[in-house]
């Protein structure tokens, strides 16, 4: 065989291997011959996420998942690294979310882009989040319904027995009993119906006058309604002005200042000191009248006989 041909086969073998591993990192979601960010996040469950699922930021693709992995500390909860392919900026505080692609349940990373200034770089663990499934929906939408049907046919086995009891040959007399009980229950339903009925006939008239006051009243109370505040709020001043003065200590000084007044008038209704005297005493009135009636006197003389009182004389 010659030199050649060897070196060749070589060669093509090389480059069988080179194809074979980017092929598989290929199908992995890797890229060798392209810069890639790797980026992680935790999940407590990942509902039938796989490598190679896309990671798309708006509907776009940026890139892939490449390995799951359980956390180091056995807690259950999954790792996963995303292979980003884009330079477009991520920031730190973005949340990286497990969707459904399909209706079938295909599973995708969707990042929703967070308002950070610093943005995250290879090895960055990002916030992970899972969305709802229509599985889980369904069941929570069904679960309550379960319940109440549940409680339903165990209501409707209850009665069931109830009524097995009834017709019992053993329960004949109690069935016809309870059949009275509830004829005579229908009949007095229906006795209280009427008169009820006849009762509202009779006061119709009075309960639309009574609606009719009541909506005037509505209606005065809503157009005096600035007027009330107005009111309210001046009795509020009035109350806190009232609370805020001391209004026992001004009672207790007019009790003593009216005992005093009443005291006082006491001693003037004795007689005592000279106001007393001057209204028990009538002397001062006698001796009053008199002097008014010298002084008319004196004036009078003055008048027709003013030389005996005015004397002149010329220097």
């Amino acid at each position: 065989m010659k030199k050649s041909t060897v070196v060749y086969i070589g060669i093509s073998f090389i480059f069988a291997i080179v194809i074979f591993v980017w092929g598989y990192n290929f199908l992995k979601g890797k890229d060798l011959f392209s810069k890639q960010t790797i980026l992680y996040s935790r999940y407590h469950k990942i509902d039938g996420l796989v490598t190679a699922n896309p990671v798309t930021i708006n509907g776009k693709q940026v890139g892939s998942v490449n390995k799951i992995t359980f956390t180091p500390d056995h807690s259950g909860d999954l790792i996963v690294a995303f292979l980003i392919k884009t330079k477009f900026p991520i920031p730190k505080n973005s949340v990286a979310r497990i969707v459904n692609a399909t209706l079938l349940g295909a599973k995708s990373v969707d990042l929703k882009l967070g308002n950070s200034k610093i943005l995250a770089h290879s090895g960055d663990t990002l916030r992970g989040s899972v969305e709802v499934t229509l599985k889980d929906e369904v069941n929570s939408a069904l679960a309550p319904m379960k319940e109440r049907a549940e409680r339903i046919l165990s209501n409707v086995d209850t009665l069931v027995k109830s009524l097995a009891g009834l017709f019992a040959k053993n329960g004949e007399g109690n069935l016809k009993t309870s059949i009275s009980d509830i004829a005579g229950t229908l009949h007095n339903l229906r006795i209280t119906t009427a008169q009820l009925k006849e009762m509202v006939k009779d006061n119709k008239a009075h309960v639309g006058n009574t609606l009719a006051n009541l909506d005037s009243l509505s209606g005065a109370l809503s157009s005096s309604r600035g007027n009330l505040k107005t009111t309210i709020y001046n009795f509020k001043n009035i109350s806190d002005s009232l609370a805020n003065s001391d209004l026992a200590g001004t009672i207790r000084q007019t009790k003593a200042s009216l005992k005093h007044i009443n005291l006082l008038l006491a001693n003037i209704n004795k007689g005592k000191g000279t106001v007393g005297q001057l209204i028990v005493n009538d002397s001062l009135y006698h001796e009053l009248n008199k002097s008014v009636v010298d002084l008319d006197k004196l004036l009078k003389d003055l008048r027709k006989n003013p030389h005996r009182y005015l004397k002149f004389s010329i220097f």
